[in-house]
């Protein structure tokens, strides 16, 4: 009876500690700061809705709701790949996954990226977001190395982050970049206007993603490298099969010339939320807004590609560089199964520049920033 009696006693004193804390919290809530109540109300509303379009796009089979219930928003609040932070500082959410990826490799069914809504640019509204890593539980993670783990692949990411990068610098040309998908353009901002090929893309290479590879062929020049870069549009007019035409110009400029070691995909995110809104990745770097970058590196999911965990050391090497340099330029990285043709060459990655929130201007800040860190990286393996 003593026992029975004892566990009575804890149980009440629990409940009613519980019940005091419940007390202080709804006291606490009701005299909040009304105006301050209100901003966070609308911040919350704005990242619920990202947070929605995220979820939608990553669980397509997932009932997903359009107004989360209390319950449902305090479970996205604890999700460390969709919680943001509000405050007097521009909100900072992990999204290491876009919400539209480029298609799977010649080795799948080669899928078109979900078309961008057609948009009254005067009228959208774009946020600005600095993703970054909000927590360890959801990424393969070495030192200040934060990789969102897609694919089927478990790599001992501290062993590769410290493995020698087998890349050879000679005379020749040591670096391609290449578009898979060259029309990714941009929105609009003050001069740089273009005609669309389609939302969000024009075949004007004043204006898309083969003018931010010119800035990085430009940038890999003056410190002494040779480029090549391929301005072909390869996702037009047909945006479906884009990576097969580009795998089979890599190939040929490898054949041409051995002399290169670095393959450089450069293409721009996509992130809008189900209501229009349209999100850009910016990092402030000496009081200017620069795109962020996220490098993709592909595995063997979709066919062989036995270079994968050495093209991963070299992109990890990068990123490293990248945050020496630059504590929020790079987004987390992303390793995916599908190859996007990176089985060509050790030093292959995919590089996202912005999204089609960024400007142009934005954009190319952020690439003349990567390739000066990159270069660094290119520097140490002369």
């Amino acid at each position: 009876m003593k026992g029975t009696a004892g566990q009575v006693m804890r149980v009440l004193r629990r409940s009613t500690a519980l019940a005091l804390a419940a007390t202080a919290a709804w006291v606490t809530v009701r005299t909040a700061d009304a105006t301050h109540a209100q901003e966070a109300m609308q911040a919350l509303s704005q990242d619920t809705a990202l947070a929605i379009s995220l979820l939608r796009s990553q669980l397509p089979a997932a009932p997903v709701p359009d107004a989360p219930t209390g319950w449902q928003r305090l479970v996205l609040a604890q999700s460390p790949a969709l919680r943001a932070s509000f405050g007097d500082a521009p909100a900072i959410l992990q999204a290491a996954e876009p919400s539209s990826q480029p298609p799977t490799d010649p080795a799948d069914e080669d899928l078109s990226e979900p078309p961008l809504p057609d948009t009254d640019i005067e009228n959208t509204n774009v946020i600005p977001r600095t993703m970054v890593p909000s927590a360890t539980q959801s990424y393969l993670r070495t030192g200040d190395i934060y990789i969102a783990n897609r694919a089927d692949k478990q790599p001992d990411v501290a062993a590769l982050a410290s493995a020698p990068v087998h890349i050879t610098l000679s005379d020749g040309p040591q670096v391609l970049i290449l578009h898979s998908h060259g029309s990714e353009a941009y929105t609009p901002s003050g001069s740089d206007t273009y005609e669309e090929s389609d939302p969000y893309r024009t075949t004007d290479c004043n204006y898309n993603v083969v003018r931010v590879g010119e800035e990085m062929a430009r940038v890999f020049r003056e410190q002494g490298f040779e480029v090549l870069h391929d301005t072909t549009l390869y996702d037009y007019p047909s945006y479906n099969e884009a990576y097969d035409r580009s795998l089979a110009a890599a190939k040929r400029w490898l054949d041409q010339y051995p002399s290169i070691q670095v393959v450089l995909d450069v293409h721009r995110d996509a992130l809008v939320a189900e209501d229009g809104t349209i999100y850009k990745a910016v990092s402030t770097e000496d009081r200017e807004q620069a795109a962020q970058v996220m490098l993709v590196v592909g595995t063997d999911g979709t066919g062989k590609h036995p270079l994968w965990q050495e093209n991963l050391t070299f992109a990890m090497r990068v990123q490293q560089q990248l945050l020496d340099d630059h504590e929020t330029l790079a987004r987390p990285m992303v390793l995916r199964a599908s190859r996007y043709n990176q089985h060509l060459s050790v030093g292959s990655v995919l590089v996202e520049v912005g999204t089609h929130g960024n400007t142009l201007q934005e954009a190319l800040l952020g690439a003349r920033l990567f390739a000066q860190s990159t270069a660094k990286v290119l520097e140490g393996l002369k």
